[in-house]
């Protein structure tokens, strides 16, 4: 199907005259905001909380791993934030990154992106083409957002345009950005994926297009399933190698001198990040529909589900070695991001283990140089704290030190040298070069 508003809108994205629009402006849409300003397109970003408009119109930045003279840059590349919706009209492509939590029965909430689809159908114009890169379960593209985007004046395929591009954003790995990663492109039609690898085109090496958005969606469900399942076996592997005296990170180092066959995978706490621990179970529901169970997947959710309170077993255990119980002890959490060297606590186990430790009447305190106090979190809104500084003293007066995350920037050699009880999730003592008193690798 040809028509005017495929070659226009085209043109104007070859010649960086689109406007792209960004909605949600957190660890995916502020990347592919910078991106896009980068390749000299201009950018409006949407989101709903006025505070982080505010502070990136001042040309600063609440992430990490994202420079406040990034944004500045921005700033003076024609990026501009706003939480003004009635403004989407003046973007000619609209991507939505929005999250996509579960519910309390581990079901697909979407009401962030229904709400932001709403807001676009509003005010949707002739000539503009919108793409989802929430991940979300096969369907939602074509049976969840079409219909709320598609009326009598204008078809899709025709007067509008519709893709799903799933996001591949690794937090704090500067090796897979953007710019290094290709991008798997999924177009309701012909028209709209066209245009989508066009646009794509333009800030990826590489687009991959695929036949439709459900094989898009698919795609993304399956990379992460991948990993959610791969780490499930060495969690097992870690509590069952543990009764048997083996330890499994000596193990795992042991088999990927293979060079064929076998790929890394590494037990740890928890699983965190807003894809891992969340997108398996989207696959789980929506299999449901269509009167299937996925057993593998469901069986790994439990496995990883449980290691916070595997852990919470072995400071119990190892502090009732030295003749303590939990009750009155001191815990000092080392990390509370979900993952090395980043500020992203989305997610993160550590939030789980400081609940379970405060319950059982643990005087608990944490760390984390990238996370100087807690941010308020939907799943735990009561937990609210600041970031104890290390030192000898502090360290020292410490029960135990639970080690849940293990960033770049702690002095493990300090850690193992005071702390007089060490619980290591991430094998992370093995950077020291100071034998600790007592560890106990969990």
């Amino acid at each position: 199907m040809m028509c005017e508003h495929v070659e226009a809108l085209i043109d104007k994205i070859i010649k960086r005259q689109a406007v792209v629009g960004i909605i949600g402006l957190g660890y995916v849409g502020l990347p592919l905001a910078r991106a896009f300003a980068n390749k000299g397109f201009a950018v409006l970003g949407f989101d709903i909380d006025s505070r982080k408009v505010r502070a990136l119109n001042r040309g600063e930045s609440y992430i990490k791993q994202i420079p406040a003279t990034d944004i500045q840059q921005m700033r003076s590349q024609r990026f501009e934030a706003t939480d003004r919706f009635d403004r989407l009209n003046e973007a000619d492509a609209v991507i939505i990154c929005v999250p996509t939590p579960l519910t309390e029965s581990r079901e697909p909430d979407l009401t962030y992106v229904v709400n932001s689809v709403r807001a676009i159908a509003e005010k949707l114009r002739a000539g503009q083409l919108i793409v989802l890169e929430s991940t979300t379960y096969p369907g939602t593209t074509r049976k969840v957002a079409l219909p709320i985007l598609e009326n009598k004046k204008l078809m899709v395929g025709r007067d509008f345009f519709l893709a799903f591009s799933p996001e591949r954003e690794d937090p704090g790995n500067q090796n897979h950005g953007l710019a290094n990663l290709p991008k798997v492109v999924g177009g309701h039609d012909p028209n709209s994926q066209r245009i989508a690898t066009t646009l794509y085109g333009l800030i990826v090496p590489q687009v991959v297009p695929v036949s439709s958005p459900e094989v898009a969606e698919a795609c993304k469900i399956l990379e992460n399933t991948y990993r959610a399942v791969n780490i499930a076996l060495v969690n097992e592997l870690k509590v069952l190698y543990d009764r048997m005296g083996i330890d499994v990170w000596e193990v795992i180092e042991a088999a990927k001198t293979k060079p064929f066959g076998f790929q890394a995978f590494y037990p740890g706490p928890g699983l965190g990040g807003h894809c891992i621990p969340i997108d398996p179970f989207y696959l789980t529901w929506v299999a449901r529909q269509y009167g299937m169970n996925t057993r593998f997947i469901e069986l790994a959710g439990e496995i990883n589900t449980a290691m916070p309170q595997y852990v919470i077993s072995k400071v119990t255990d190892a502090l009732n070695d030295l003749g303590k119980p939990v009750k009155g002890s001191r815990v000092m959490i080392l990390g509370m991001a979900y993952k090395k060297d980043v500020d992203d606590p989305r997610e993160s186990p550590g939030f789980e283990l400081m609940e379970l430790l405060l319950h059982k009447g643990a005087k608990v305190s944490y760390n984390d140089p990238h996370i100087p106090k807690l941010p308020h979190m939907r799943n735990w809104p009561t937990l609210k704290m600041e970031s104890t500084p290390l030192s000898p003293a502090t360290l020292a007066e410490q029960d135990c030190v639970l080690i849940c995350t293990d960033h770049a920037a702690f002095d493990w050699d300090l850690i193992a040298q005071h702390a007089p009880l060490i619980v290591d999730t991430r094998n992370a003592l093995k950077k020291a070069k100071v034998k600790a008193r007592h560890v106990v690798k969990a």
